[in-house]
């Protein structure tokens, strides 16, 4: 018994493997397809989770108002987020991105009001101080303290986009779902397995490039002072 359980184990990675070697240039192309559309969707909402944090982080019902309703985006199943905006703006990449910024907002949003909160007043009054006005302040002094607390929330959002992304070939979005579902529709096929084995596998090894990166960018782009 166990050596046909190990006989069929081998089966299935030999029908992976060759599934892999000879889809190379789909398995590349729905990737980059992927990560692209995960990487704008984080950055658009970095950009609006930002705002919205620098706007509300003074005011507490303000802020816990914000942080209450990207909060309540989460508990929407993404199959009915995804459902819900097809009425409103059809299929494809349109509804995946929506539903991937409006996923994404919490962890952004949360950790910039966390982060604006903690800096020092000190700070900035020393920076008022030697005639700094607000605008330049928020710019040259407040930001970049925020930076690592914004850098943790993209972090986090674009390892849920990831996953969320898959999901999102429901309603035709581009990327690996479309192969993980397409295997899934095969079930009793040889190529079934192997098709939504390769699309979760690769899923999972872009997350963690993906975090290696933001690693990475941390390390280049905060200062030695403030890690």
């Amino acid at each position: 018994m166990g050596v046909a359980g190990r006989g069929k184990r081998g089966h299935r990675l030999n029908a992976l493997w060759d599934y892999i070697t000879s889809h190379q240039s789909q398995l590349v192309f729905d990737s980059y397809q992927h990560v692209s559309a995960v990487i704008q969707s984080v950055i658009i909402a970095t950009v609006i989770g930002v705002a919205i944090g620098l706007l509300t982080y003074s005011n507490a019902i303000a802020s816990n108002l914000a942080t209450s309703i990207s909060s309540a985006v989460l508990t929407i199943p993404s199959f009915a987020l995804l459902g819900l905006l097809i009425p409103l703006v059809g299929l494809g990449v349109i509804p995946s991105v929506t539903a991937l910024v409006l996923y994404s907002l919490l962890p952004i949003i949360r950790n910039t009001i966390v982060g604006m909160n903690n800096i020092e007043p000190a700070l900035i009054d020393a920076a008022r101080g030697i005639g700094m006005g607000r605008a330049i302040t928020l710019v040259r002094v407040e930001l970049p303290l925020v930076w690592p607390a914004i850098l943790a929330g993209m972090r986090l959002s674009t390892q849920m986009a990831m996953g969320v992304l898959a999901i999102a070939a429901y309603v035709k979005g581009p990327g690996l779902g479309n192969l993980i579902f397409a295997g899934l529709a095969r079930v009793g096929s040889p190529t079934a397995v192997p098709m939504a084995l390769s699309g979760t596998l690769l899923i999972v090894i872009l997350a963690l490039v993906l975090d290696a990166l933001y690693v990475l960018l941390g390390r280049l782009t905060t200062s030695k002072g403030i890690r």
